[in-house]
């Protein structure tokens, strides 16, 4: 097996409280890991860790994070956003308050093409192009772009987030709760969209959510962090094995038998997950 792209070990703390103890796990290139857990597991502090922004938020992060060979966590600032954005990229939640308000759609995208590209012009406008048809706006509606993020709806507004973090076609996709903020329907949609561009893509992906009927759409394993631990990891597949008490929990906790939602998976039916009624027993 060849080395993986992500080798995670580290902790976390805010002062003198440990947020994250011990976490440990691997991410093989072109493979989508759930990373599940309640309100307060630590999910958040990972992704700042992982990404180098934890200082910016008053913590320290110790140990290793090793992308392609590399511990992320002994680069200077300079050479660390020189990979983020381009090697490694975030989806972020909350997408009315990721996007900045007061400039237009294109603006996003040119700023973040420019912090890793010379130039704009031709080659960032095919770009654009291509990236608007894959996650699904309007490519051809110029004025969309001028639009500024107040003036297009929070699913409009979520699929830019991800066509922004797919903009300089990274190795790695890290997505923070992308769906927490939407309704139902469009958060079906918007796990079938990562699921596709990064299958198509061979983009890694590393999806945080307290969501565990997403992450059984999405993902090809599972870990549980619980209190700032990994308490269980698990193929998708075999969820109904866990042993864990968390687990367990977050399993009961699913609105429709895990059986029928596995089962779902495996026949790759369209129909939204979060919507018991689209799943039928025939």
């Amino acid at each position: 097996m060849n080395p993986p792209l992500l080798q995670v070990g580290l902790q976390a703390e805010y002062g003198q409280r440990c947020v994250l103890r011990d976490v440990r796990f691997e991410l093989q290139a072109g493979e989508a890991l759930g990373m599940v857990g309640t309100s307060g597991a630590g999910k958040t502090t990972l992704v700042l860790a992982l990404l180098g922004l934890l200082p910016w938020r008053g913590g320290k992060a110790r140990g290793e994070v090793l992308f392609e060979g590399v511990n992320l966590l002994a680069l200077s600032a300079a050479k660390a956003r020189l990979l983020r954005g381009r090697r490694i990229a975030l989806v972020p939640q909350s997408p009315m308050t990721a996007l900045n308000p007061a400039v237009s759609l294109r603006r996003h995208f040119e700023e973040a093409w420019r912090a890793h590209e010379p130039s704009a012009g031709k080659a960032l406008q095919a770009r654009l192009r291509q990236l608007l048809e894959e996650v699904q706006l309007p490519a051809e509606e110029e004025s969309f772009l001028q639009r500024k993020p107040g003036q297009i709806s929070v699913g409009q507004a979520q699929r830019v987030l991800i066509a922004l973090a797919l903009l300089h076609r990274p190795t790695l996709l890290v997505a923070d709760e992308p769906t927490s903020a939407l309704d139902p329907v469009t958060q079906a949609e918007i796990v079938r969209l990562l699921q596709r561009l990064t299958r198509s893509h061979g983009t890694a992906l590393l999806y945080i959510s307290h969501d565990l009927l997403s992450v059984l759409q999405l993902c090809d394993r599972l870990a549980v962090l619980h209190q700032g631990v990994i308490v269980e990891f698990l193929d998708v597949a075999q969820i109904e094995q866990a042993q864990h008490a968390e687990t367990r929990a977050l399993l009961a906790s699913l609105p429709v038998p895990v059986q029928l939602l596995l089962a779902h998976c495996r026949e790759g039916r369209k129909a939204p997950l979060i919507r018991p009624e689209s799943l039928s027993i025939s």
